[in-house]
């Protein structure tokens, strides 16, 4: 099949978008008509080299939802017809990590930079005559994909495209970020440093586990007003900024959890989290860093001392065919507020536009939405 797609060639170079050819699902792939492509800072990371990639092109996308449109040999669970988001973490259900529940770390998910099916280890993807890496196995800026059934979750057909595309990757890594890893309680003090749509997925989580006091740090004046409206009751422009009111607000405590959901990760944050965090508090990291940074910044002695605990989290800790459903019943029923986190609408000959302005803090989420022009 012919179609669109945005990829990239090189380092530091915009995306192209251009004809691209998609090849049929063979035994366990289904092929699918995306509606809805989600823009996530994650696809940004590759056009600076946070995440290295193995060669180029490379198409983008790992966020979206459509409707099966073909079914390859062997697929038992989905049809033609249903309505499904993408997941960027495929799940097997069967490795050593997802039979202890840890579906997030399934060994399927060594292989999604490396543009190789799950199927049969060739290219689904090809542009100019050239085999392409599509982002985490999927390439979602494209109206069209062949994916491995592993990484397609059915969802409630009722359920409109643009909001079921951002819980494939951002609404669940800032939402379980705050409930599964950090383990939110009742009357505990959070704060989300970063207020995209991870951070913005993170302060609701916190919010819907009863935090009494959620503290959004973000430099963007525009972004802290969003955060109040979404539940947040207090906002601070630094993690400076936020050290004397915190401790006032705890009565010298500080808070229990905090939240690490900035676009890109530096190693210092980490101690400028731990100042933000109480004895017996936790850190989480949910912002990606730089492949090749290894430097961390942390007091050792405080860290012991004081008992805190810093954790890593990719996909909030989750498990995508649980976790999809479950936050989209509670999109439905009022529970999470999913309409008002996306800020712009693009076409996918927009994609750049969108990606500037999310780097200008304009967008909580951007969506790119497909339209007949694009297939």
């Amino acid at each position: 099949m012919k179609t669109k797609g945005a990829v990239l060639w090189g380092l530091g170079e915009q995306w192209s978008v251009e004809e691209i050819e998609i090849g049929d699902p063979v035994a366990g792939e289904v092929q699918i008509q995306l509606e809805v492509a989600g823009m996530c800072h994650s696809d940004h990371h590759i056009v600076t080299g946070a995440t290295p990639m193995p060669s180029f092109p490379v198409m983008g996308g790992h966020e979206g939802s459509g409707v099966i449109t073909k079914v390859g040999p062997e697929v038992h669970d989905l049809a033609v017809g249903d309505h499904v988001v993408l997941s960027f973490i495929p799940s097997c259900g069967k490795c050593y990590a997802c039979s202890r529940g840890n579906q997030a770390l399934c060994d399927l998910g060594a292989g999604l930079l490396s543009g190789l099916a799950i199927s049969d280890g060739t290219h689904r993807v090809h542009a100019r005559g050239k085999g392409v890496i599509p982002m985490c196995l999927l390439g979602t800026f494209s109206p069209y994909m062949t994916v491995h059934e592993t990484s397609v979750v059915k969802i409630d057909p009722t359920i409109p495209f643009e909001v079921a595309a951002l819980v494939g990757c951002g609404v669940p890594t800032g939402f379980g970020s705050a409930t599964h890893v950090a383990d939110t309680q009742p009357g505990d003090t959070v704060v989300i440093i970063g207020i995209g749509g991870v951070g913005m997925s993170a302060l609701q989580g916190a919010v819907i586990s009863g935090a009494s006091k959620v503290v959004a740090i973000d430099p963007v004046p525009w972004k802290r007003e969003q955060a109040l409206k979404f539940g947040a009751t207090h906002a601070f422009e630094s993690t400076a900024a936020a050290i004397e009111p915190l401790l006032n607000l705890t009565e010298g405590r500080m808070a229990e959890k905090t939240i690490i959901t900035i676009g890109e990760m530096k190693g210092e944050m980490v101690e400028e989290a731990l100042i933000l965090t109480a004895k017996a508090g936790t850190v989480v990291v949910t912002a990606m860093g730089n492949l090749t940074d290894f430097d961390v910044k942390l007091n050792c002695f405080l860290l012991s001392m004081l008992q805190k605990t810093v954790k890593g989290t990719i996909y909030g800790g989750g498990n995508s065919r649980q976790d999809i459903p479950r936050l989209l019943a509670m999109y439905k029923a009022g529970q999470l507020n999913l309409d008002d986190m996306i800020t712009r609408t693009y076409s996918l000959e927009e994609v750049n536009q969108g990606y500037q302005d999310m780097l200008d803090g304009k967008n909580i989420r951007g969506i790119i939405k497909f339209t007949d022009a694009d297939r």
